[in-house]
Protein backbone atom coordinates (compact mmCIF):
# COMPACT_ATOMS: atom_id res chain seq x y z
CA UNK A 1 0.00 0.00 0.00
CA UNK A 2 2.59 2.48 0.98
CA UNK A 3 4.30 2.34 -2.43
CA UNK A 4 0.86 3.49 -4.16
CA UNK A 5 1.10 6.62 -1.93
CA UNK A 6 3.64 8.56 -3.89
CA UNK A 7 1.52 7.96 -7.30
CA UNK A 8 -1.73 8.74 -5.95
CA UNK A 9 -0.05 12.13 -4.65
CA UNK A 10 0.60 12.65 -8.16
CA UNK A 11 -2.38 11.98 -9.90
CA UNK A 12 -3.69 14.76 -7.06
CA UNK A 13 -1.60 17.39 -8.06
CA UNK A 14 -2.54 16.88 -11.95
CA UNK A 15 -5.73 17.02 -11.04
CA UNK A 16 -5.59 20.20 -9.65
CA UNK A 17 -4.01 22.14 -12.49
CA UNK A 18 -6.80 20.21 -14.79
CA UNK A 19 -9.50 21.52 -12.67
CA UNK A 20 -8.36 24.92 -12.29
CA UNK A 21 -7.25 24.96 -16.22
CA UNK A 22 -4.06 26.13 -15.39
CA UNK A 23 -0.36 25.19 -16.40
CA UNK A 24 2.89 25.56 -14.89
CA UNK A 25 3.32 28.33 -17.39
CA UNK A 26 0.30 29.67 -17.09
CA UNK A 27 0.17 30.38 -13.18
CA UNK A 28 3.89 30.97 -12.85
CA UNK A 29 5.12 31.48 -8.88
CA UNK A 30 8.02 33.97 -8.25
CA UNK A 31 9.81 34.50 -11.80
CA UNK A 32 12.72 36.33 -11.75
CA UNK A 33 12.58 38.48 -14.91
CA UNK A 34 15.30 40.75 -16.26
CA UNK A 35 14.22 43.68 -18.12
CA UNK A 36 17.13 46.05 -19.95
CA UNK A 37 16.46 50.12 -20.07
CA UNK A 38 18.27 53.26 -19.63
CA UNK A 39 17.97 55.67 -16.36
CA UNK A 40 16.11 57.93 -18.58
CA UNK A 41 12.87 59.83 -18.46
CA UNK A 42 12.03 58.64 -21.94
CA UNK A 43 12.81 55.02 -21.42
CA UNK A 44 11.46 54.84 -17.83
CA UNK A 45 8.42 52.54 -18.34
CA UNK A 46 9.85 49.02 -16.90
CA UNK A 47 10.60 50.67 -13.42
CA UNK A 48 6.80 50.50 -13.20
CA UNK A 49 6.17 47.13 -14.72
CA UNK A 50 5.86 45.68 -11.32
CA UNK A 51 2.99 48.03 -10.71
CA UNK A 52 1.17 46.67 -13.26
CA UNK A 53 2.29 42.60 -13.28
CA UNK A 54 1.10 39.68 -11.64
CA UNK A 55 2.83 39.47 -8.03
CA UNK A 56 4.34 36.23 -9.33
CA UNK A 57 7.11 38.07 -11.05
CA UNK A 58 10.01 39.79 -9.39
CA UNK A 59 11.19 42.30 -11.80
CA UNK A 60 14.60 43.23 -12.22
CA UNK A 61 15.34 46.74 -14.67
CA UNK A 62 19.03 46.71 -14.91
CA UNK A 63 20.39 49.95 -16.42
CA UNK A 64 22.29 50.26 -19.62
CA UNK A 65 24.31 53.51 -21.18
CA UNK A 66 24.07 52.68 -24.61
CA UNK A 67 21.43 50.58 -26.87
CA UNK A 68 23.83 47.99 -28.02
CA UNK A 69 24.67 46.90 -24.97
CA UNK A 70 21.09 45.80 -24.42
CA UNK A 71 20.30 44.14 -27.63
CA UNK A 72 24.04 42.43 -27.25
CA UNK A 73 22.98 40.91 -23.11
CA UNK A 74 19.27 40.16 -24.63
CA UNK A 75 20.93 37.58 -26.87
CA UNK A 76 23.20 36.46 -24.50
CA UNK A 77 20.33 35.52 -22.25
CA UNK A 78 20.66 37.69 -19.34
CA UNK A 79 17.72 39.50 -20.80
CA UNK A 80 14.07 38.58 -21.34
CA UNK A 81 13.42 41.92 -22.83
CA UNK A 82 14.89 45.26 -23.68
CA UNK A 83 14.57 48.97 -24.88
CA UNK A 84 16.45 49.74 -27.88
CA UNK A 85 16.04 52.39 -30.82
CA UNK A 86 14.75 51.36 -33.45
CA UNK A 87 18.12 51.94 -35.72
CA UNK A 88 19.81 49.53 -33.94
CA UNK A 89 17.17 47.07 -34.29
CA UNK A 90 16.97 47.47 -37.72
CA UNK A 91 20.77 46.97 -37.77
CA UNK A 92 20.51 43.53 -36.00
CA UNK A 93 17.83 42.61 -38.45
CA UNK A 94 20.43 43.18 -40.91
CA UNK A 95 22.69 41.24 -39.39
CA UNK A 96 20.51 38.36 -39.03
CA UNK A 97 20.19 38.66 -35.34
CA UNK A 98 16.66 37.13 -33.66
CA UNK A 99 15.92 40.19 -32.74
CA UNK A 100 11.97 40.97 -32.49
CA UNK A 101 10.26 44.50 -31.92
CA UNK A 102 7.14 43.76 -29.44
CA UNK A 103 6.25 47.47 -28.26
CA UNK A 104 7.16 50.94 -28.63
CA UNK A 105 9.28 52.48 -25.85
CA UNK A 106 9.05 56.17 -26.87
CA UNK A 107 9.23 58.96 -29.80
CA UNK A 108 11.00 62.54 -30.42
CA UNK A 109 13.58 62.91 -27.80
CA UNK A 110 16.28 64.39 -29.88
CA UNK A 111 18.18 67.64 -30.45
CA UNK A 112 21.65 68.64 -31.99
CA UNK A 113 23.34 70.28 -29.22
CA UNK A 114 26.00 73.14 -29.76
CA UNK A 115 28.15 75.41 -27.18
CA UNK A 116 26.45 78.20 -26.44
CA UNK A 117 29.68 80.15 -27.43
CA UNK A 118 30.64 78.80 -30.51
CA UNK A 119 29.85 80.28 -33.84
CA UNK A 120 27.81 78.10 -34.72
CA UNK A 121 24.21 79.31 -36.24
CA UNK A 122 23.24 77.05 -38.84
CA UNK A 123 23.62 73.61 -39.89
CA UNK A 124 26.44 74.09 -42.53
CA UNK A 125 28.57 76.18 -39.76
CA UNK A 126 28.98 72.14 -38.42
CA UNK A 127 31.91 72.03 -41.61
CA UNK A 128 35.64 71.41 -39.21
CA UNK A 129 33.82 70.99 -36.00
CA UNK A 130 34.01 67.89 -33.69
CA UNK A 131 30.21 66.36 -32.98
CA UNK A 132 30.02 63.37 -30.09
CA UNK A 133 27.70 60.83 -30.99
CA UNK A 134 26.58 56.60 -30.25
CA UNK A 135 27.26 54.63 -33.24
CA UNK A 136 23.90 53.10 -33.90
CA UNK A 137 21.90 54.92 -32.24
CA UNK A 138 18.53 56.82 -33.53
CA UNK A 139 20.53 59.88 -33.19
CA UNK A 140 23.56 58.98 -35.00
CA UNK A 141 20.99 58.41 -37.61
CA UNK A 142 19.66 61.52 -37.28
CA UNK A 143 22.66 63.28 -37.15
CA UNK A 144 24.30 61.51 -40.53
CA UNK A 145 20.91 62.94 -42.09
CA UNK A 146 21.92 66.72 -40.81
CA UNK A 147 25.16 66.23 -42.56
CA UNK A 148 23.93 65.27 -45.70
CA UNK A 149 21.41 67.14 -46.32
CA UNK A 150 23.85 70.01 -46.06
CA UNK A 151 26.42 68.65 -48.17
CA UNK A 152 29.02 67.68 -45.57
CA UNK A 153 30.70 64.66 -45.80
CA UNK A 154 31.00 62.72 -42.36
CA UNK A 155 34.58 61.52 -42.65
CA UNK A 156 35.98 64.65 -44.33
CA UNK A 157 33.63 67.11 -43.33
CA UNK A 158 33.84 66.54 -39.39
CA UNK A 159 34.97 64.87 -36.57
CA UNK A 160 32.73 62.41 -34.91
CA UNK A 161 33.80 61.60 -31.48
CA UNK A 162 32.16 58.39 -30.16
CA UNK A 163 31.09 59.58 -26.63
CA UNK A 164 27.95 57.76 -24.45
CA UNK A 165 25.24 60.17 -23.66
CA UNK A 166 25.78 60.23 -20.08
CA UNK A 167 29.65 61.95 -20.77
CA UNK A 168 28.79 64.58 -23.74
CA UNK A 169 27.34 67.29 -21.42
CA UNK A 170 30.98 67.37 -19.93
CA UNK A 171 32.91 66.83 -23.33
CA UNK A 172 30.96 70.10 -24.77
CA UNK A 173 30.88 72.22 -21.76
CA UNK A 174 34.88 71.62 -21.68
CA UNK A 175 35.52 72.59 -25.30
CA UNK A 176 36.25 68.42 -26.32
CA UNK A 177 33.51 68.50 -29.03
CA UNK A 178 31.98 71.94 -30.17
CA UNK A 179 28.74 69.71 -30.19
CA UNK A 180 26.32 66.69 -29.93
CA UNK A 181 23.63 64.78 -30.81
CA UNK A 182 21.80 63.15 -27.83
CA UNK A 183 18.72 62.22 -26.54
CA UNK A 184 16.56 64.14 -23.24
CA UNK A 185 18.06 65.51 -20.93
CA UNK A 186 21.21 66.09 -22.05
CA UNK A 187 19.97 69.06 -24.32
CA UNK A 188 18.07 70.12 -21.71
CA UNK A 189 20.46 70.31 -19.13
CA UNK A 190 23.36 71.95 -21.48
CA UNK A 191 20.24 74.67 -22.12
CA UNK A 192 19.82 75.02 -18.03
CA UNK A 193 23.04 74.83 -17.06
CA UNK A 194 24.26 77.81 -19.62
CA UNK A 195 27.01 76.07 -21.90
CA UNK A 196 24.80 74.87 -24.83
CA UNK A 197 22.00 75.58 -26.71
CA UNK A 198 19.98 73.78 -29.09
CA UNK A 199 20.81 74.22 -33.18
CA UNK A 200 18.37 72.12 -34.48
CA UNK A 201 15.50 69.22 -33.50
CA UNK A 202 16.62 66.66 -36.51
CA UNK A 203 13.89 64.96 -36.65
CA UNK A 204 12.55 62.75 -39.93
CA UNK A 205 10.20 63.69 -42.63
CA UNK A 206 6.78 62.84 -42.69
CA UNK A 207 7.85 59.74 -44.21
CA UNK A 208 9.84 58.57 -41.06
CA UNK A 209 8.52 61.09 -38.46
CA UNK A 210 9.71 61.01 -34.70
CA UNK A 211 9.96 57.31 -34.49
CA UNK A 212 12.71 56.62 -32.09
CA UNK A 213 12.95 53.53 -29.27
CA UNK A 214 11.31 50.52 -29.04
CA UNK A 215 11.32 47.26 -27.08
CA UNK A 216 12.56 44.32 -28.32
CA UNK A 217 12.69 40.51 -26.97
CA UNK A 218 14.58 37.26 -29.04
CA UNK A 219 12.79 34.74 -31.16
CA UNK A 220 13.63 31.87 -28.64
CA UNK A 221 12.09 33.69 -25.48
CA UNK A 222 9.07 34.20 -28.19
CA UNK A 223 8.95 30.50 -28.77
CA UNK A 224 9.85 29.60 -25.50
CA UNK A 225 7.70 31.59 -22.99
CA UNK A 226 5.22 33.95 -24.98
CA UNK A 227 3.37 34.74 -22.14
CA UNK A 228 6.27 35.96 -20.15
CA UNK A 229 6.30 38.83 -23.30
CA UNK A 230 2.29 39.04 -23.56
CA UNK A 231 2.35 39.73 -19.67
CA UNK A 232 5.64 41.93 -20.06
CA UNK A 233 3.72 44.06 -23.11
CA UNK A 234 0.30 44.13 -21.02
CA UNK A 235 2.38 46.03 -18.15
CA UNK A 236 4.78 48.37 -20.03
CA UNK A 237 1.13 49.89 -22.04
CA UNK A 238 -0.45 50.10 -18.51
CA UNK A 239 2.53 51.37 -17.05
CA UNK A 240 3.21 53.98 -19.88
CA UNK A 241 -0.84 55.36 -20.13
CA UNK A 242 -0.29 55.33 -16.32
CA UNK A 243 2.85 57.98 -17.06
CA UNK A 244 1.04 60.08 -19.51
CA UNK A 245 -1.61 60.77 -17.17
CA UNK A 246 0.34 61.48 -13.95
CA UNK A 247 3.42 63.74 -14.91
CA UNK A 248 4.26 64.24 -11.36
CA UNK A 249 5.33 60.56 -11.19
CA UNK A 250 7.05 60.29 -13.88
CA UNK A 251 9.08 63.44 -13.56
CA UNK A 252 9.30 62.13 -9.67
CA UNK A 253 11.18 58.99 -10.59
CA UNK A 254 12.87 59.81 -13.37
CA UNK A 255 14.57 63.00 -11.04
CA UNK A 256 15.72 60.02 -8.98
CA UNK A 257 17.99 58.94 -11.43
CA UNK A 258 19.84 62.40 -10.98
CA UNK A 259 18.49 65.02 -13.13
CA UNK A 260 16.95 67.90 -11.67
CA UNK A 261 13.04 68.08 -11.90
CA UNK A 262 12.95 71.88 -13.38
CA UNK A 263 15.15 70.49 -16.51
CA UNK A 264 13.31 67.19 -16.83
CA UNK A 265 10.17 69.10 -16.72
CA UNK A 266 11.45 71.13 -19.92
CA UNK A 267 12.94 68.07 -21.59
CA UNK A 268 9.30 66.47 -21.00
CA UNK A 269 8.27 68.97 -24.07
CA UNK A 270 10.93 67.17 -26.09
CA UNK A 271 9.49 63.12 -25.05
CA UNK A 272 6.43 61.24 -26.19
CA UNK A 273 6.21 57.89 -24.44
CA UNK A 274 4.72 54.96 -26.15
CA UNK A 275 3.71 51.50 -26.38
CA UNK A 276 1.24 51.28 -29.44
CA UNK A 277 2.78 49.92 -32.85
CA UNK A 278 0.20 50.15 -36.03
CA UNK A 279 0.86 50.00 -39.90
CA UNK A 280 2.04 53.84 -39.97
CA UNK A 281 4.58 52.74 -37.26
CA UNK A 282 5.98 49.63 -39.24
CA UNK A 283 5.88 52.03 -42.60
CA UNK A 284 8.31 54.49 -41.19
CA UNK A 285 10.40 51.97 -39.93
CA UNK A 286 10.78 50.56 -43.44
CA UNK A 287 11.55 54.26 -45.06
CA UNK A 288 14.14 54.34 -41.65
CA UNK A 289 16.04 50.95 -42.99
CA UNK A 290 15.93 52.79 -46.61
CA UNK A 291 17.55 55.67 -45.31
CA UNK A 292 19.88 53.86 -42.84
CA UNK A 293 21.26 52.13 -46.31
CA UNK A 294 21.38 55.31 -47.98
CA UNK A 295 23.34 56.70 -45.22
CA UNK A 296 25.56 53.77 -45.11
CA UNK A 297 24.62 52.32 -41.88
CA UNK A 298 23.48 48.86 -42.84
CA UNK A 299 24.44 47.47 -46.67
CA UNK A 300 21.48 45.34 -46.81
CA UNK A 301 17.93 46.26 -46.03
CA UNK A 302 16.22 43.38 -43.90
CA UNK A 303 12.88 42.11 -43.83
CA UNK A 304 11.10 44.66 -41.65
CA UNK A 305 7.38 42.86 -41.29
CA UNK A 306 9.10 39.97 -40.11
CA UNK A 307 11.12 42.59 -37.33
CA UNK A 308 7.68 43.12 -35.91
CA UNK A 309 5.88 40.80 -33.50
CA UNK A 310 2.17 42.84 -32.94
CA UNK A 311 0.38 39.97 -31.53
CA UNK A 312 1.35 41.50 -28.00
CA UNK A 313 0.45 44.79 -28.21
CA UNK A 314 -2.57 43.71 -29.87
CA UNK A 315 -3.78 42.10 -27.15
CA UNK A 316 -2.31 44.93 -24.78
CA UNK A 317 -5.14 47.29 -26.62
CA UNK A 318 -7.43 44.50 -26.04
CA UNK A 319 -6.25 44.74 -22.09
CA UNK A 320 -6.31 47.96 -21.86
CA UNK A 321 -10.40 48.29 -23.43
CA UNK A 322 -11.53 46.12 -20.39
Amino acid sequence: MKKLVLPILLISIIGIFILSGCSKEECPQNVQVKVGTWKTAQTIQPFFYQKFINNSYNIEVLPFTNPGDQKTALLAGSLDMCGTTVVTAIAAASNGEPVVIVSGLCNKCSALVVRNDSNIKRETDLKGKKIAYVPGSMHHALLLEVLKRNGLDPQKDVELKRIDFFDMGQALSQGTVDAFCSGEPYPSIAIAEGYGRILTYPYYDDNIGTINGAMITSRDKIKNNPKLIQDLVIAHAKATEYLKMNQNDWISKAAEFGTDKKVLDVSAKNIDLSWDINENYINNTKNLADRMKALGIISQIPDIDALFDCTFVKHAQEELMK
